[in-house]
């Protein structure tokens, strides 16, 4: 397995009542696609990727529970955190998968 199945079953949950959900493997772990665009994804290393803007990305980031996203040795990618899920309640997951689906959902289509 090379992506965290509880988090994936949680996203999935979440994430069905959306129209046009695409759900690929991505980044060694699971990713789900809106309109085209990446909102939310079940990491290799356990974490929630969410997709958010570039600007909030050193706010948030002094969250608990929250990281940058990216290669060791390389920048963090813009407008990406890794969300550690096993601190979080069910809302504060969903919190967390909404913000991602509606950053998404803010860009162009692809």
């Amino acid at each position: 397995m090379a992506y965290d199945e509880r988090v994936a079953e949680r996203v999935r949950e979440l994430i069905a009542v959306r129209p046009d959900v695409v759900e690929k493997r991505m980044f060694g772990g699971l990713g789900w696609m809106l309109r085209g665009n990446m909102a939310v994804g079940a990491m290799s290393t356990g974490g929630l990727l969410v997709r958010v803007e570039p600007e909030e990305v050193e706010a948030l980031i002094r969250e608990p529970h929250v990281g940058t996203f990216g290669r060791e040795g390389s920048k963090p990618m813009k407008g990406f955190v890794v969300v550690e899920p096993d601190g979080l309640s069910e809302a504060e997951f969903a919190d967390w998968v909404d913000r991602g689906c509606d950053r998404a959902l803010s860009l162009p289509a692809k």
